[in-house]
């Protein structure tokens, strides 16, 4: 597969949004810039005490870690990028290239600005701690809104992206790590 092409961390580059058998990279986390457009929603929006963060690796990858802790009604650790043009036309998938070992993370997009909106996940588990590149269909993305299904909401639509997140949640008290070196749109 030919590297991605595109919005390439620090700087927003949507020049092959339209050229639909290219993927489109939306984060290349080799770039220490990539990981400043992230930042940190944790279940401390509700009164919980999880905290996390997404920082750079001088081994040249994003590093998302943290403390999930299930105190005071929390349960979840979440980043979110800030909101651009990260949308496809055509796509399919997502391609994030990670590692970690025993945890499971979701990958959310989300298709407008607002901070507490609707957003598309779906979970992934890194089979093992060596790299690998998971493959997301966006059909299993399921519409999402406070830690709920939305049965009824629009499919989402690839074009419309704007934000992307990463979160732990279902439990999963105590430090997490999950390294990534980049998020793509195919």
């Amino acid at each position: 597969m030919p590297p991605p092409t595109g919005n390439t961390g620090a700087a927003t580059d949507n020049r092959d949004v339209n050229q639909p058998d290219l993927p489109l990279l939306l984060f290349d986390f080799s770039d220490p810039g990539a990981v400043a457009q992230w930042a940190p929603i944790d279940d401390r929006v509700m009164g919980g005490i999880s905290r996390s963060s997404l920082r750079h690796d001088a081994a040249g990858h994003a590093v998302f870690e943290g403390v999930v802790s299930l105190e005071r009604n929390g349960g979840f650790a979440s980043v979110r990028s800030m909101p651009s043009a990260r949308g496809k036309p055509g796509v399919k998938a997502c391609l994030i290239e990670v590692r970690a070992a025993g945890q499971r993370f979701k990958l959310s997009l989300l298709t407008d600005d607002g901070f507490d909106s609707l957003n598309y996940q779906t979970p992934f588990e890194p089979a093992t701690a060596d790299w690998q590149v998971l493959h997301l269909q966006l059909a299993a993305f399921q519409a999402n809104f406070r830690g709920k299904d939305v049965p009824g909401a629009p499919a989402l639509d690839p074009a419309r992206i704007r934000q992307v997140g990463l979160m732990i949640a279902d439990h999963q008290a105590g430090p997490f790590a999950l390294d990534i070196r980049r998020i793509s749109l195919v």
